[in-house]
């Protein structure tokens, strides 16, 4: 999806946008390989993604391309959710967890409070 047309959707189109394909990539933090797409979008060993998405999750249209460090997690609705920030411009997006997610990071992650 381009820009120019991510842009001129309007935000009812935009909620449930997600990228379906899903392919494999090296975690820029940790080095494991990673079946990504779709929810999958962070590592589950170590909980770090890359900015990719610019306004909506699966949008693909970062240029930035810094790495997301989890910096926070909560609950809502009984499901975890991490808080990311780009160590490159500071972005901020909120994910959920995974699974197949290194729980002991989110248990870690939840000792602090979130910013």
């Amino acid at each position: 999806m381009t820009k120019e047309r991510l842009e001129n959707m309007d935000d009812k189109d935009r909620k449930n946008f997600l990228v379906p394909e899903q392919e494999p990539y090296i975690c820029g933090n940790c080095g494991i390989e990673i079946m990504g797409g779709r929810y999958n979008n962070h590592c589950p060993q170590c909980l770090w993604s890359k900015h990719v998405d610019d306004k909506i999750p699966g949008d693909r249209s970062s240029d930035c391309q810094g790495m997301m460090k989890p910096v926070g997690v909560f609950q809502k609705k009984g499901k975890w959710r991490i808080k990311q920030e780009c160590t490159k411009c500071e972005h901020t997006f909120i994910i959920d967890s995974s699974p197949e997610d290194d729980f002991s990071i989110i248990i870690e992650l939840s000792k602090t409070p979130l910013r």
